[in-house]
């Protein structure tokens, strides 16, 4: 597990999206976390997979902004938020090995032409007959 400096990671606290009611038009418990992958301490083979992963929450500058705003208390959005970065970083320090196709068995492409070769028949016989 790559552990993230909590140095590196900005807050911006804002007001949370839906209903809520009077509460959530005063209090700003949504919170903004924004993360540079660059200027991170983050090993360079990590960096590099995070910025090609195509995540639609890294911009093209290389940071990672995620939106917490799913609990009614700040310190519970943060925490969610945390976690989510470390999902997103945990994803890119996992090397999946590299898939090598396997080839179909003899024996299968044997069963493979077979089966046309009789569906082909079946087709065959409910063509009209020409009579002679």
């Amino acid at each position: 597990m790559i552990d993230i400096d909590p140095r590196e990671i900005e807050w911006s606290a804002i007001r949370a999206q839906g209903a809520g009611g009077q509460n959530v038009n005063k209090v700003s418990t949504a919170l903004h976390l924004r993360f540079d992958v660059r200027a991170s301490s983050l090993p360079e083979a990590v960096k590099a997979r995070l910025l090609q992963s195509g995540d639609q929450r890294i911009s093209s500058d290389g940071v990672v902004v995620i939106k917490a705003q799913r609990y009614r208390s700040q310190e519970r959005n943060r925490e969610d938020a945390i976690a989510r970065l470390r999902e997103i970083v945990g994803d890119a320090a996992t090397v999946m090995p590299e898939r090598r196709p396997t080839r179909p068995t003899r024996a299968s492409q044997r069963r493979r032409v077979e089966a046309k070769a009789r569906r082909g028949e079946v087709k065959a016989g409910r063509r009209k007959q020409a009579y002679e």
